[in-house]
């Protein structure tokens, strides 16, 4: 009886809990709505100056955050197109006088650092000023500080201007003391992702268009910060090679700076340009921050596009796989938007916005055929982003136009393919495999003790040339090439938006921004509202689907530390990555 009393006991607290907690949320969720309202800005006084500090990375669009059990509140998201849309409307803002930049860092690509850099520039244009203000600033940071009319430096601090430069990591070693050998089949000898798995060092290919890539992405950002800066180019990067911008007194010598300034002083030096005086009750640094907007309260002022007819941006972002869920592009999730959107009568176009490296060959062409069947009714434009590479680039083969940043990734077409045997490694610590088959290949892919017959091998070898006459096929077809034309350019070689120009890869240089405009003019639209999709499912359905995965993920990254966490996502891309691949042949971040 106590034990039955006892059972009950348990089953009242716990629901009395369950209670609790679904209650607690729900709650949760009210006050998030109402912070959407609450974070609405009554916008700026009149002489005020817009401050950017870009803190946070630059998302591209909700696909882009982060698993959380609930999502940001509504209206509070800044996104990329939110930031560019931003300055473009303080530059037409007659209470806005200027901008602030305090940018320590810029966490975001190449392209995404470009086209705000240009709207930057373009704000000038209007003849409003731009100062900026850093203590340590990185080189992204700089590429963006340099812009401004007059920037001051902290004395103490340091500007880190010094070059680009790319770190690769190789495995071979690792495999080949620990017994695993990597199979590996590839089409072009600059389709490179293997080579961290069949080398120790670079290829002569892959160190070739490293170079080349990389020179030509510094040769844009060097070119404009001697512009801005009213220096030649010779004399920039003679004071980039002699790291002048990590001395201060050196930086204001060769007018990477223009003054060595606490904080205070600068405050009192944009007070003084915005024409602010204290009074009897305030501070000069109160009255400057009632005369300072930030860009998410100032972003939340501009009033929301307008049309009924709409046009749609398909965010596709990370690498190319096969599935559902929200980790990259997943082929089912794209697939199923592309549909909606061919189905959904307000949708007018569709630019599709790229930003990926590439992935899984089969997941690809799926989404690609869904595009297809979409510019049958619709017209369909395409916008790079950051890379636009290998898988990324093939999924952009159905369009009426691709738009790319000058600094954007793109090209590597090309088609590799790897299986992993660690019969070696099992031998090694006294384990053994035996196998009975009905036929010769029964076990062809299903096992990583024991390396590949020749006729896997073949059959590999085989699939992946096919992969590749279709890929090439694919470009033919949309870029009105030869045969020799796009397998001259392929190969798996990696070019800058600027080189993808001159090759016919691409159709113009241009932003998302041009990309949606082009859109507008196929459909015959004047006015328009823009629409961004997927959708992300967010809150509990989202997290629950991904909890367990990110809490041992989470759990592997502190017992390894970042260094060799980074060595065990390469091992987990290479496990997940099943099948014939379209990637990029190597992953670049630029600092």
């Amino acid at each position: 009886m106590k034990k039955f009393f006892g059972n009950v006991f348990v089953v009242i607290v716990g629901n009395f809990l369950t209670f609790i907690l679904i209650f607690s949320v729900f709650g949760l969720l009210i006050l998030m709505s109402m912070a959407g309202e609450l974070f609405q800005s009554t916008g700026p006084k009149n002489g005020s100056v817009l401050e950017l500090t870009f803190d946070s990375p630059i998302k591209e669009s909700s696909m882009d955050n982060e698993l959380s059990l609930f999502g940001p509140a509504p209206g509070t998201e800044v996104y990329f197109r939110d930031i560019i849309r931003t300055i473009n409307a303080a530059k037409e803002d007659d209470k806005i006088k200027g901008i602030s930049l305090k940018v320590s860092s810029f966490i975001g690509g190449a392209s995404q650092l470009t086209d705000i850099r240009n709207a930057l520039v373009d704000f000038k244009e209007s003849g409003k000023f731009i100062y900026a203000y850093s203590h340590n600033s990185t080189q992204g940071a700089y590429v963006l500080n340099s812009v401004a009319d007059s920037i001051f430096q902290n004395p103490m601090g340091m500007v880190i201007v010094q070059g680009m430069s790319a770190e690769v990591m190789f495995f071979k070693n690792l495999g080949d003391k620990y017994g695993i050998d990597f199979q590996v089949i590839r089409h072009g000898e600059y389709k490179s992702a293997v080579e961290p798995y069949m080398r120790d060092d670079l290829s002569e290919e892959n160190r070739e268009q490293l170079s080349l890539l990389l020179n030509d992405i510094w040769g844009n950002l060097s070119e404009e910060i001697a512009k801005s800066r009213k220096i030649s180019l010779e004399e920039f990067n003679a004071s980039v090679d002699s790291l002048h911008s990590f001395n201060p007194e050196k930086a204001v010598e060769f007018k990477l700076v223009d003054k060595l300034a606490q904080e205070g002083d600068y405050e009192r030096a944009l007070a003084n340009r915005l024409e602010l005086e204290e009074d009897k009750k305030e501070t000069l640094r109160d009255v400057l921050d009632k005369h300072t907007i930030g860009l998410a309260k100032y972003a939340a002022t501009l009033k929301p596009e307008k049309g009924k007819d709409r046009i749609a941006v398909l965010y596709a972002s990370g690498a190319i796989m096969p599935g559902e869920g929200y980790s990259g592009i997943q082929s089912e999730v794209y697939k199923k938007a592309i549909r909606e959107l061919q189905d959904d009568d307000k949708i007018k176009a569709v630019v599709l916005r790229v930003n990926s490296p590439g992935g899984s060959a089969d997941s690809s062409e799926e989404i690609l055929y869904e595009l297809r069947e979409l510019r049958k009714i619709k017209p369909v434009v395409v916008s790079f982003g950051d890379v636009a590479a290998s898988g990324g680039y093939y999924i952009a083969m159905e369009a009426d136009a691709i738009f790319s940043s000058p600094n954007t990734i793109t090209g590597s077409i090309g088609v590799l393919g790897m299986i992993p045997s660690a019969q070696k490694l099992v031998n090694n610590i006294g384990i053994t495999t035996d196998y009975v088959n009905t036929n010769e290949n029964s076990d062809f892919l299903t096992t990583v003790f024991k390396p590949m017959s020749s006729t896997g091998i073949e059959t590999m070898t085989e699939m992946t040339e096919n992969v590749y006459g279709v890929f090439v096929n694919h470009v033919m077809n949309a870029r009105n090439m030869s045969f020799e034309e796009v397998d001259s350019i392929g190969g798996g070689r990696v070019w800058s938006g600027t080189q993808a120009l001159k090759l016919g890869l691409v159709d113009q240089l241009g932003t998302l921004e041009d990309a949606i405009q082009a859109a507008a003019e196929k459909a015959e639209l004047e006015n328009y509202s823009v629409m961004s999709y997927p959708f992300r499912k967010g809150g509990f359905e989202e997290f629950l689907q991904a909890y367990q995965v990110t809490k041992a993920e989470t759990m592997i990254q502190q017992e390894l530390g970042e260094k060799y966490f980074q060595i065990y996502q390469q091992l987990k891309t290479m496990r997940e990555f099943g099948g014939v691949q379209l990637r990029m042949p190597f992953d670049l971040t630029i600092k």
